[in-house]
């Protein structure tokens, strides 16, 4: 008969197959190498920025980069002269110690210049190209001041500039000083309708003498020969004009005759005769 108690199956022990974690020891000499190679490198790259920065110093301060020549573009009422004497840059500065945004708004202190625009050309040259203005009328404020196409006052005259441009009178000072934007406004009109009588065939721009403003009754004509008004109104400056021109041929020999001639009422071209000369012919 089988012994039960000797036949018990043999006791397995617990985990005697688990796998034992070894140790590994540090790779120092592993990290010290890369540790060297990165601190060469680190001091490498700070070495050329340092040297880089010194070379770029030395070379600025050199005369490598000293002004040898300034340009002058555009320019055609001032001389080269007189915007390089506006500039006040010397010849031999160093081109980086110059503040061209004040070099040009310097050069445009001068009322002929509307704009001045300076530039360096590396490594020894200045350039400024400037922007004249162009007078378009004469503006009579008590003084007479020049004023250009887009309706700005930009100089007084002087006893060396001319009078050979159409006048533009009634514009009020005070006025002027209190609505400077309403004004110039007006004086922007007015210089467009003188621009346009420039592109006219028969009533041109030589015809006219004076352009008169009101703020009430809008622009007057007067013409060149006997200085008679023409009435224009606040608008529609070149229908008015078109109807001028159509009787404009006829009327220019007997200008010295009429008082007036008005072009505010549509369609019509009145045209009132100086009432000594009606007289005349009564």
């Amino acid at each position: 008969m089988r012994d039960i108690k000797n036949s018990r199956a043999p006791r397995v022990k617990g985990k005697a197959n688990r796998f034992k974690k070894q140790r590994t020891p540090w790779a120092w000499r592993r990290f010290f190498g890369k540790l060297l190679r990165v601190s060469v490198y680190l001091v490498s790259i700070a070495l050329l920025t340092c040297g880089g920065v010194l070379t770029a110093r030395m070379l600025v301060a050199s005369d490598f980069f000293a002004v040898a020549r300034v340009r002058v573009e555009n320019q055609q009422r001032l001389s080269q002269e007189e915007i390089l004497a506006l500039s006040d840059i010397q010849v031999g500065a160093n081109i980086f110690d110059l503040d061209l945004d004040m070099i040009g708004r310097k050069i445009e202190e001068n009322p002929w210049v509307a704009t001045a625009c300076v530039e360096r050309i590396f490594p020894d040259e200045v350039m400024i190209r400037v922007s004249e203005r162009r007078p378009a009328a004469i503006v009579s404020l008590g003084y007479l001041y020049y004023v250009d196409e887009t309706g700005e006052i930009f100089k007084v005259l002087d006893a060396k500039d001319s009078l050979d441009y159409p006048l533009i009178s009634g514009m009020d000072r005070q006025r002027l000083l209190e609505k400077p934007e309403e004004s110039r406004n007006e004086l922007r009109a007015a210089v467009e309708l003188l621009a346009q009588l420039d592109r006219r065939n028969i009533f041109q721009l030589d015809e006219v003498s004076e352009l008169s403003l009101d703020a009430r009754e809008g622009m007057t004509l007067y013409t060149y020969h006997g200085g008679v008004p023409v009435r224009l109104g606040t608008s529609g400056f070149g229908d008015k004009l078109d109807r001028l021109e159509a009787v404009y041929r006829e009327l220019q020999p007997r200008l010295a005759a009429i008082d007036y001639i008005d072009l505010k009422v549509a369609e019509r071209v009145i045209v009132k005769l100086d009432d000594k000369f009606s007289r005349g012919k009564g």
